[in-house]
């Protein structure tokens, strides 16, 4: 299952297109891709479940 994140331009919760674990400057654990209807960038803060 991959990822949801809030589509700010969707105005929609979707599932995030090229989901790439990161970390933060603050060392915390998030989610970044894209929207694989509008092709904006998403973000979601936290580790992956």
């Amino acid at each position: 299952m991959a990822a949801e994140a809030y589509c700010v331009k969707c105005k929609t919760k979707r599932e995030i297109k090229d989901a790439q674990q990161i970390q933060m400057k603050n060392g915390r654990p998030a989610t970044e891709g894209k929207c694989p209807v509008c092709g904006t960038k998403m973000f979601k803060i936290g580790a992956a479940s």
